[in-house]
C-alpha cells in the first residue's frame, strides 16, 4: 500500500466508510499477490514456499522429539561408519573439516518437488567427493504437487542419478512429515504406498538402482499402513534420535542408513552407515 492510498482513506468520510475503503484495499492486494505465478495458489493444489528450510528430518523433532541418552552410548551388533546429510540450509560446507573430523560419506539434497533446486548443490556434492567421501543425492518428497515417476525424474534430471564408479551412492527419497500441511498430503494410505512405488519404479527405470527410502517408523505407520513390500529392492534409512534406531518398517530386518541426531560434529545431521568402510563401498555398485 503507499503512502498515497493511505492518505485517501485517512482524509475523509466516516470510519464505517474509511473501513470499508481498508477492507476493499486488503483484498485488492491479496488478489494482486494470490495472482502472482510463485504464488501457492498459482501453483495448484500443493505448494513449495520454503524449500530452504525443508531438508531431511526437518520435521522429525518436532512431531517426534529426542531422546535424552546420546547416541554415544550405542553399542552396536557391528562397525558403524560415519556421515551426514547436507542440503541448502547449509550453505557452503567446509569439506576438508568434515573429512577431517571422521566423515565418511554424504547426501545432499538435490532437489524437492518438481520446482526447486538445491543452489549449493555443486559445491557440496562435488565438495564432498573432492575430499575423498562417498556421495549421493537425495529428494525431498511433496506429494501432493505431482506424481512419483514426475518426482523422479525431476530428481534424476537435476543431480539425482547414479553412476557405477565406487564413488555415488544411490538416490534416496526423503518421505516425511508435510511441513506445509496436512501430515500425509492428503493421500490415503493406498495412495502414499502407490506414490512410492511410483518414485521407486520411475528412479530405477532411469538409473538402474533402487532409491533409499528415508522416513521414520512412525511416519510410515500413520501415512502408509506400514506398507511392506518394500524391503526387497529399497534400502532402508531409519531417522531416529535417540540410542537406537528402533522399530523399523515392516519387512524390514535391519536399517542400511540410521540418522540419530540433527546436530553434531558434522554439518548438517548425523548418520551411520550400518557396516565397515568397506560395506559402504560395496553398497555403491
Amino acid at each position: 500500500m503507499s503512502h498515497g492510498a493511505l492518505s485517501v482513506v485517512h482524509g475523509t468520510g466516516s470510519v464505517r466508510t474509511r473501513l470499508g475503503l481498508l477492507a476493499g484495499l486488503l483484498v485488492t492486494m491479496l488478489a494482486v499477490v494470490f495472482a502472482m505465478p510463485g504464488s501457492a495458489q498459482a501453483a495448484g493444489k500443493g505448494h513449495v514456499s520454503h524449500p530452504l528450510m525443508d531438508w531431511m528430518g526437518s520435521t522429525i523433532r518436532a512431531h517426534e522429539g529426542s531422546s535424552a541418552t546420546a547416541p554415544g552410548t550405542l553399542t552396536p551388533m557391528v562397525a558403524q561408519t560415519p556421515g551426514m546429510d547436507v542440503s541448502g540450509y547449509q550453505g557452503n560446507v567446509n569439506w576438508s573439516a568434515a573429512w577431517s573430523n571422521g566423515g565418511k560419506f554424504a547426501y545432499v539434497k538435490a532437489t524437492e518437488s518438481t520446482s526447486y533446486t538445491n543452489p549449493y548443490f555443486a559445491q557440496q556434492y562435488n565438495g564432498s567427493y573432492n575430499v575423498g567421501m562417498i556421495r549421493g543425492a537425495y529428494h525431498f518428497a511433496t506429494p501432493d504437487t505431482s506424481g512419483g515417476a514426475t518426482q523422479a525424474d525431476y530428481f534424476v534430471n537435476h543431480g539425482g542419478g547414479w553412476s557405477n564408479d565406487g564413488k555415488t551412492l544411490p538416490g534416496a527419497l526423503d518421505i516425511e512429515y508435510n511441513p506445509y500441511g496436512a501430515t500425509c498430503y492428503g493421500l490415503s494410505q493406498a495412495g502414499m504406498t502407490n506414490w512410492v512405488k511410483a518414485f521407486s519404479n520411475e528412479y530405477h527405470a532411469r538409473t538402474s538402482r533402487y532409491p533409499v527410502i528415508y522416513t521414520t517408523y512412525n511416519w510410515w505407520s500413520q501415512c502408509t499402513g506400514n506398507a511392506g513390500g518394500f524391503a526387497t529392492d529399497n534400502p532402508l534409512w531409519i531417522a531416529r534420535y535417540s540410542s537406537a534406531p528402533g522399530t523399523l518398517l515392516n519387512g524390514y530386518g535391519y536399517q542400511t542408513i540410521w540418522q540419530y541426531a540433527d546436530s553434531g560434529v558434522f554439518p548438517g545431521d548425523q548418520d551411520y552407515f550400518n557396516g565397515a568402510y568397506s560395506g559402504l563401498q560395496a553398497f555403491t555398485h
